[in-house]
C-alpha cells in the first residue's frame, strides 16, 4: 500500500469523511490517519464542525410539488423522434459540410492581400514614369542602387539572353514594409518582380489570375517573390523558373 504524505491526505480528508473515496484510497487515508496525530486532529475537527452544522443550521423542507418534480420518472421518448432523426441527421451533416467548404473557399488566405497589393502596384507602375527609380539593364548598376535603401539585399540578374531583359528597379511598399521591385521586359509586356524578406519557411510556386493579370509567387531562402504581368501564364511561369535557379 502506498503511503500518503500529510498534504495529500488533507486534500482527500473531506472525501474520506463523506465516504466518497474508492475503497483502496479510503484504506490508504485511514492508514495514514492511524499514524499521523496532526491529520487525525484535523479529521476530528472536521467531524465536529459537520456535527455542529447539522445540529444548529436551520433546515427547510422542500415543498411537496418540488419534490414530486425532482423525483418524477422521466417520460418515455416519443417514437416519432427516431424516424425524423434518421433522415434529418444526414441532411444536417451534408449542409454543415457544404457550409464549411463555402466558408473555406470564400475566406481569403493570408497571402491574398499581398497578391492584391502587388497587382495594384504593378498597375501604378505602368502609369507615367513610375516604373523605375534606376533605369539600367546592368545588374551591377541596379543591385548597388538598393544598398542603404533596404535592410536586405535583393537578388538581381539580367536575362536578356533568355528573352527577359532587365529594365531597372525601384522601391515599393507592400504589406507595411519597403520592398524591392525589379522590372523586366518581354516583347511589349512588362513584368514586375517584387522581393521582400519573410521569416517563414520556403513554399512552392503558385500561379493565379487577379483582375486580368497573371501572378506567380513563392518563398525561398527567407525571401518572398511575387511576379505580376499581363504576359501569358506559361511564359511568366517559365520566367519564374529562371529566377529560382
Amino acid at each position: 500500500m502506498n503511503e500518503l504524505d500529510c498534504t495529500v491526505c488533507q486534500t482527500q480528508m473531506h472525501g474520506y469523511l463523506d465516504q466518497e473515496l474508492d475503497p483502496a484510497t479510503a484504506a490508504t487515508v485511514a492508514a495514514h490517519l492511524a499514524k499521523c496525530t496532526e491529520c487525525a486532529r484535523l479529521l476530528d475537527q472536521a467531524k465536529r464542525l459537520t456535527a455542529s452544522v447539522q445540529r444548529h443550521a436551520p433546515y427547510y423542507a422542500a415543498p411537496a410539488s418540488l419534490t414530486a418534480q425532482v423525483f418524477a420518472p422521466e417520460p418515455p421518448p416519443l417514437r416519432v423522434v427516431a424516424p425524423w432523426r434518421k433522415w434529418f441527421a444526414p441532411v444536417f451533416s451534408a449542409t454543415a459540410l457544404a457550409l464549411a467548404v463555402v466558408l473555406y473557399v470564400a475566406t481569403p488566405s493570408g497571402e491574398q492581400p499581398l497578391m492584391d497589393e502587388a497587382v495594384s502596384s504593378h498597375v501604378r507602375s505602368l502609369m507615367g514614369e513610375h516604373l523605375n527609380d534606376v533605369v539600367s539593364s546592368d545588374r551591377h548598376t541596379v543591385k548597388p542602387w538598393f544598398t542603404g535603401k533596404l535592410d536586405f539585399s535583393p537578388p538581381v540578374s539580367d536575362y536578356s539572353a533568355q528573352g527577359f531583359p532587365l529594365l531597372g528597379g525601384r522601391l515599393d511598399y507592400l504589406q507595411h514594409q519597403t520592398t524591392a521591385a525589379l522590372s523586366y521586359g518581354r516583347a511589349k509586356h512588362i513584368i514586375n518582380v517584387f522581393i521582400l524578406p519573410t521569416p517563414q519557411a520556403d513554399t512552392p510556386r503558385q500561379s493565379q489570375a487577379i483582375r486580368g493579370f497573371n501572378v506567380v509567387s513563392w518563398q525561398e531562402n527567407h525571401m518572398r517573390f511575387v511576379l505580376v504581368s499581363d504576359l501569358e501564364k506559361s511564359e511568366l511561369e517559365a520566367f519564374s523558373q529562371l529566377l529560382k535557379q
